[in-house]
């Protein structure tokens, strides 16, 4: 069975995919930015934007029963390599150990510096 899950706490996205999808105990979350539920962009500080980024994924994998606390990928896309270790410190924050797998890659972002992807373990009680 496949769920969607698209709280009204995050922006909605910006083509034919979802927030979130749950197929067996995993949870597919699609890419996140540094935005509100409206679609404005949050954040004047990398950090600020890597934290709101993280906060939506992190309301897309609660509504799914589940947080980034149970992690096990993360795709994070900087607009620069120069944000690499502030990345780590603001992650850091936001998973546990054993630290899911991660890819990071820089890439051409338009007014904003963060954009991330994860897949999320959801425990057999949720």
């Amino acid at each position: 069975m496949i769920e969607q899950f698209q709280p009204s706490s995050v922006p909605p996205p910006g083509g034919p995919y979802s927030a979130g999808i749950k197929v067996g105990n995993l949870l597919f979350l699609a890419g996140q930015g540094p935005f509100d539920k409206n679609g404005e962009r949050v954040g004047n500080t990398f950090a600020e934007q890597a934290r709101a980024t993280f906060d939506n994924l992190e309301q897309v994998a609660n509504a799914a029963g589940t947080s980034l606390k149970n992690a096990v990928r993360i795709g994070a896309y900087l607009s620069s390599l120069d944000y690499f270790e502030e990345f780590n410190t603001v992650m850091a924050e936001y998973v546990n150990q054993p630290f899911p797998v991660r890819t990071t890659i820089p890439v051409a972002l338009s007014e904003f510096d963060v954009e991330i992807d994860a897949v999320v373990f959801i425990p057999e009680s949720s």
